[in-house]
């Protein structure tokens, strides 16, 4: 029974995210139809990360194992024929090992998050960035994030709906930049809580506006109380970008 390693590109914007839900399609569930699909298999992926609803990928990874025994090109068209028009595309496919999980093999995560910066609304970036009208102090932003970096407790920006056996988390990296109009928000680490990179980017939002300093983001760390948290930023501004193995 081959083991298939699928990487996926998908828009999260009529998703309830990644997870199989009763209250809305997912990228799960639209993958298990695909599968049902071509291969008359009743099977449900399992992927590196659970995103939530509206939340973007340009590189999930997910496993499932056949009975049959496809070639892993013929795997791909087929998911990407039976997804159609579905805003979900399989980039890559390939026969792995079958110790390999998609979730627990990953050694490492990578998010990034798109601010723009303009008086003006959204249209070809609407649902896919966080639209701010006025500017934010990058020197402050990346200040206040490197005061993130590190292994800390997380709580202040974890949900209240986390599953995680800890709030215990190691940032590897939490990286601020700006080209033209967008800042982009770059995160990196082997695993995070939920809504814990979009809870770290809304209090960074307010530092950027001077409603916070650097020694408030520390402070609201410090607190390990959710209520010290700053707000949540947007989904739509939010992409998984890479998972490493």
């Amino acid at each position: 029974m081959p083991r298939y390693k699928i990487i996926i590109e998908y828009d999260g914007t009529p998703f309830s995210g990644w997870q199989v839900q009763t209250n809305g399609p997912s990228v799960q569930g639209l993958l298990r139809d695909a599968i049902r699909g071509f291969a008359r298999e009743d099977v449900l992926p399992r992927g590196a990360g659970r995103t939530d609803a509206g939340v973007h990928a340009l590189a999930q990874v997910a496993h499932f194992d056949l009975r049959g025994d496809w070639p892993a090109e013929i795997v791909a068209r087929a998911l990407n024929h039976y997804m159609k028009p579905q805003p979900v595309s399989v980039l890559s496919c390939a026969i792995v090992e079958p110790e390999f999980d998609a979730r627990f093999s990953a050694t490492a995560r990578h998010y990034l998050y798109r601010i723009i910066t303009r008086p003006g609304p959204l249209a070809l970036e609407r649902n896919r960035a966080w639209h701010i009208k006025h500017t934010l102090n990058l020197d402050a932003m990346r200040e206040a994030a490197q005061v993130l970096v590190g292994h800390h407790d997380f709580t202040t920006f974890r949900a209240a709906q986390c599953q995680s056996k800890s709030p215990e988390k190691t940032l590897d990296a939490f990286d601020v930049e700006r080209e033209g109009e967008e800042i982009r928000i770059r995160a990196s680490a082997r695993s995070f809580l939920h809504h814990q990179v979009r809870s770290m980017t809304g209090s960074l939002k307010l530092v950027g506006e001077g409603k916070w300093t650097p020694a408030d983001m520390k402070a609201a760390l410090e607190a390990r109380n959710r209520s010290a948290c700053g707000m949540v930023a947007p989904s739509s501004g939010l992409y998984l970008t890479r998972v490493d193995y």
